[in-house]
């Protein structure tokens, strides 16, 4: 029997916008009703939480339910995979400590004999010289215990909601995916060789297109008033 493989990004966990009650409760939804017998594996892409930082003893609280559902999935034999998003990039032990496993970027995977590239997408290829350098002090360990001894752990929580009361989804902005023009769509491109499909979120816009390789090239939407999520059955990927 074929098992699915489920695919996920960009719940923004925390952030104060449209329902984050509903937004919670749809993503539990999700996790409770993916039955582990025909669950090979649940993905997610980044961005679940809209800001989350782990001090040595100390994580965000909150999100009993949601860690509850996924290590159930855990304890029944599904593989869970987190790739960090620029939300949440400041993930350490504490999710490898609950079974799910870690990636902080781009990776390449099989199910069922097909080839899958993912990543959260944030980025990736051409440009973005600025963005790309800030990301790379925030992955930085010398910043990284800058922050965890110098920043008391009640105003990095507060600096952290700020950023996110300031960004576009706070706004209501929306992206416009630029189709071959788009960076995502160029580092894809240069892919050799080149997987059956890649699959990133970050965008907040659902595209499924396809590339001149064959490949399908698909970025997830978000949950702030609604859900998304891919599922591949062992032979086709679909949205649910």
């Amino acid at each position: 029997m074929r098992r699915c493989v489920y695919f996920l990004s960009d719940v923004h966990l925390g952030l104060d916008v449209c329902d984050p009650g509903a937004r919670e409760e749809r993503l539990v939804r999700f996790l409770e009703s993916a039955p582990a017998e025909e669950t090979e594996a649940v993905y997610l892409l980044g961005d679940v939480w809209d800001f989350w930082y782990e001090y040595r003893d100390v994580v965000p609280a909150g999100y009993a339910r949601v860690f509850a559902a996924l290590q159930s999935l855990i304890s029944r034999g599904v593989e869970v995979h987190f790739f960090s998003g620029n939300h949440d990039i400041w993930c350490y032990r504490y999710f490898q400590s609950l079974g799910i496993k870690v990636h902080h970027g781009p990776e390449l995977v099989s199910h069922s004999g097909k080839s899958f590239m993912l990543a959260h997408g944030d980025g990736l290829g051409p440009g973005m010289h600025v963005y790309k350098c800030m990301k790379a002090v925030f992955r930085s360990r010398i910043t990284q215990w800058l922050f965890s001894t110098f920043v008391p752990v009640r105003l990095a929580f507060a600096l952290g909601k700020g950023w996110s009361r300031h960004n576009r989804l706070a706004r209501g902005e929306r992206y416009v995916f630029k189709g071959e023009s788009e960076p995502l769509y160029k580092w894809s491109a240069a892919i050799d060789p080149q997987p059956d499909y890649f699959i990133f979120g970050h965008l907040h816009c659902k595209v499924d297109m396809k590339m001149p390789s064959g490949a399908g090239l698909f970025v997830l939407g978000d949950w702030l008033d609604g859900s998304d999520v891919l599922c591949f059955d062992g032979e086709s990927l679909s949205r649910l």
